[in-house]
């Protein structure tokens, strides 16, 4: 099969009508549903050897909960965690990171991130303690200075794509946590992105999404408004830019 650039997907519209999710090329491979055992999309968490990689354990399956209930993409409904340091990450589609604690890659952890990010990935990477000054903030931003430069994770503007290209917002949606008052007390007006050739490799939030999507999906009944939405703007914009 041949390899189709990356680009938009046209047609992301809800009430029917059908996501077409177009193969794309992650370090040099075309992944369509043929390697992918029938699937488009698998949520991959990313374990690290410093810290603790495997906080908010029930936002995976609330986010692949929205997948299927929005989309038609066809969704393993099973989240894969795979090590960094393992070169099987590199050829997932879409990454998830988190954590609380002071993040120190090693060297085969750092090696497979830059690589994976530089080649086409996508690494959705959230500070679990909305905090600014807090450990994981600061070494996580130290880390990335060094892998891409000191001013490669930059603020996205209010009218990135990632906010309208499925469901529409107005900029990144507050959570719980910031309007609770919980970490710096603050409300994290914007997301930091490092961009590659043009397209988000990395997105990082301050916000507290994880432990914001920490809960058992069924309980969604009970919510005004699905706080998973903006999720699945996010696994669009990876999954078809």
């Amino acid at each position: 099969m041949p390899v189709i650039p990356r680009r938009e997907v046209l047609g992301l519209l809800l009430g029917g009508m059908a996501l077409s999710a177009m193969p794309r090329q992650v370090c040099g491979r075309t992944l369509d549903s043929q390697h992918k055992g029938d699937f488009d999309f698998h949520f991959t968490r990313l374990q690290y050897e410093s810290g603790d990689w495997n906080v908010d354990e029930r936002a995976p399956s609330n986010v692949l909960n929205a997948l299927i209930e929005y989309t038609t993409l066809r969704v393993d409904p099973t989240e894969r965690v795979v090590a960094l340091a393992d070169p099987a990450m590199l050829n997932a589609p879409f990454c998830y990171l988190a954590g609380r604690r002071l993040l120190r890659f090693n060297h085969a952890e750092r090696d497979h991130f830059k690589r994976y990010v530089q080649q086409g990935g996508f690494v959705l990477v959230d500070d679990c303690n909305h905090d600014i000054d807090g450990l994981f903030a600061t070494s996580f931003e130290a880390q990335m200075a060094e892998l891409f430069g000191a001013d490669a994770l930059q603020a996205i503007a209010d009218d990135h794509p990632i906010y309208r290209n499925f469901f529409e917002f107005d900029g990144p949606p507050r959570t719980s946590q910031e309007l609770n008052g919980w970490g710096d007390g603050l409300v994290h007006e914007y997301l930091k992105a490092i961009v590659v050739d043009g397209r988000i490799g990395v997105l990082y939030s301050n916000k507290d999404y994880g432990c914001e999507w920490d809960y058992d999906f069924r309980n969604k009944r009970f919510m005004v408004t699905d706080n998973t939405r903006f999720a699945v703007n996010i696994v669009v914009y990876a999954m078809t830019r």
